[in-house]
C-alpha cells in the first residue's frame, strides 16, 4: 500500500520499523540537544501511536521539538515530509535527494567518529602500565609477597579500566598483554603465599590472555608455571604434560627455554627418573647462542630466571634424586653467584632456599654441625618474605633431622626446634597455605 506521506515513504524505503525509527529519532534529538544546547531535545520519547499518526499525516498540531527533530533526521522541511509523496516512484531519489542522503550519511559518520574519539586513550597511558608491570616484575623478589599481591591487584584493575576506554586493536592487545603479565605475577604471588589452588587458577588465566593476544612467551611461562604447580601438588606426570605444552610455543628466548628445562628436571626428579632429570639439567649448561624475547628478557625480573635461580633449582632436583654430591655442587654454586653480586642485586630468598637444600644434602651425609652453620644466615630474612618455596624446604630439613643416625644428636634436636619456629611465623603459614612437596619457581 502506497505511503500517505513522504515521511512514511522514506521510512519504508529504509526498511525501518518503529523501534528502528525510535532509536534514530532519539539519536537525532540528542545531537540537537548538544548542538543547540537545548535540553528539551534530550532523550526524546515518542509512542508508537504517535509515530503512526506522523507517517499517516494525521498530526493536527506538530510539536516544535518533534518537528525539528524529524526535519533534522531527513534534512527536509516538515511540511514536505508530511505532504503526499511525489508522483511516480515516491522512493526514487532525485539528485537533490541523493545529496541529502549523502549529507545524512556524512553526519552519522561524524557522530560515530566523535563517539569513538570520546573514548580516546593516549599511548602514554599504556606505556605507563607497561612500565608499572616491568617495575613490579623487577622488584618482585625484593619485596614481601603481600605487598606484591596488593600492588599487582591494583595494577590489574587500572589496566582493565583503560581497556574499556579504547577501541583501537593495537592498544587493546597491549593492555591485554599487560593484564596477562600481571596475572602471571599474581599466580607466582599466590604460590609464594602457599595458596596452590588460586595460583593454578591465576596461571590458567594468564595462559588465556596469552592465547587471545598470541603472545607466546607468556603462554610458555604460564604453561611452565602450571607444570611447577602440578608437581607441587603431587602430580609430576601431569607436570610433564604441561612442560611439553610450554616447549611447543615458538618465539620463546633462551632464558624462557632454560626455565622450562629446569621445571622439567624437577618433575623427573619427583618421578625418580635420574636419566631424564640429568638430561634436562645438562640441556642448557653450555649455550652457544642466546635468543631473547619480550617477556623473559625485556620485562625480566620474576620472568627472568638467572643463573643463581637455575642452579638453586638443579640443586633441589638432585636432592630429590638423593644425589648429595651434585646437590651440594649446585647449591654451593648459588651461594658463589650471590656473593659475586652487588648487595642490591642479590635475592635473599633464593640464597636462603639454596642454603636449605645444601643443609639437607649435608644432613644426608651426616654433617649436622655443618648444616647448622650453613643455615644461620637465613635468620636475617624477615618472616613476611619467607615464601612457600623456602618454608617447605625448611620443613624438609626438619624431617631429615628426625631420622637416624643424626636424629638423636643434641645439635639436631636444637636445630629442629629453631626451624619449627622459623616456619611457624612465615608468611605462607600466616596466610593459611601449605604444601606437601618441594617446589621450584
Amino acid at each position: 500500500m502506497p505511503s500517505k506521506t513522504l515521511l512514511g515513504a522514506l521510512i519504508k524505503k529504509k526498511g525501518w520499523e518503529f523501534p528502528d525509527f525510535h532509536r534514530e529519532f532519539r539519536a537525532a534529538g540528542n545531537e540537537l540537544a548538544r548542538t543547540l544546547k537545548d535540553t528539551r531535545f534530550r532523550n526524546l520519547e515518542m509512542s508508537e501511536a504517535t509515530f503512526r499518526r506522523w507517517i499517516a499525516g494525521t498530526v493536527s498540531r506538530p510539536t516544535s521539538v518533534f518537528a525539528q527533530t524529524i526535519q533534522h533526521m531527513f534534512d527536509r522541511p516538515i511540511a514536505e515530509l508530511l505532504a503526499p509523496p511525489r508522483e511516480g516512484d515516491p522512493t526514487a531519489l532525485s539528485q537533490q535527494d541523493l545529496e541529502r542522503e549523502l549529507a545524512m550519511t556524512a553526519r552519522e559518520a561524524s557522530d560515530h567518529a566523535a563517539s569513538v574519539a570520546s573514548a580516546f586513550l593516549s599511548d602514554l597511558s599504556i606505556e605507563q602500565v607497561q612500565e608499572d608491570v616491568r617495575r613490579l616484575a623487577r622488584t618482585y623478589n625484593h619485596r614481601p609477597p603481600f605487598d606484591v599481591l596488593r600492588e599487582a591487584r591494583q595494577l590489574r584493575t587500572d589496566a582493565e579500566a583503560l581497556l574499556d576506554r579504547t577501541h583501537i586493536p593495537r592498544q587493546k592487545q597491549q593492555l591485554l598483554i599487560a593484564i596477562g603479565q600481571t596475572t602471571a605475577l599474581l599466580a607466582m604471588t599466590a604460590f609464594d603465599l602457599g595458596s596452590l589452588g588460586e595460583a593454578t587458577r591465576l596461571a590458567r588465566s594468564a595462559g588465556m590472555y596469552a592465547e587471545v593476544t598470541r603472545f607466546t612467551p607468556l603462554a610458555a611461562f604460564s604453561a611452565g608455571t602450571l607444570g611447577m604447580l602440578a608437581y607441587w601438588e603431587g602430580r609430576p606426570s601431569e607436570a610433564i604434560r604441561f612442560i611439553r605444552q610450554a616447549q611447543s610455543f615458538p618465539g620463546v628466548g633462551t632464558a624462557g627455554q632454560i626455565r622450562i628445562a629446569a621445571i622439567e628436571a624437577r618433575a623427573h626428579g619427583h618421578l625418580g627418573d635420574q636419566q631424564r632429570a640429568t638430561a634436562a639439567v645438562e640441556r642448557f649448561l653450555d649455550v652457544d647462542t642466546v635468543e631473547c624475547d619480550d617477556l623473559h628478557d625485556e620485562v625480566a625480573g620474576e620472568f627472568l630466571h638467572g643463573p643463581e635461580r637455575i642452579a638453586r633449582s638443579h640443586g633441589t632436583t638432585f636432592l630429590l634424586l638423593r644425589d648429595g654430591t651434585s646437590a651440594q655442587e649446585h647449591t654451593r654454586r648459588v651461594l658463589e653467584l650471590q656473593a659475586g653480586l652487588p648487595a642490591g642485586q642479590r635475592i635473599p630468598r633464593i640464597e636462603a632456599e639454596a642454603r636449605a637444600d645444601l643443609a639437607a644434602a649435608l644432613i644426608l651425609d651426616g654433617e649436622v654441625e655443618e648444616a647448622a652453620e650453613v643455615l644461620k644466615p637465613i635468620a636475617a630474612l624477615a618472616p613476611d618474605r619467607r615464601a612457600a618455596g623456602l618454608v617447605e624446604r625448611i620443613v624438609h630439613v626438619g624431617k631429615l633431622l628426625t631420622t637416624e643416625p643424626v636424629g638423636s644428636s643434641p645439635v639436631a634436636v636444637t636445630l629442629r626446634e629453631v626451624l619449627e619456629e622459623y616456619t611457624r611465623v612465615a608468611a605462607p603459614r600466616q596466610f593459611g597455605g601449605s604444601a606437601a612437596r618441594l617446589a621450584i619457581e
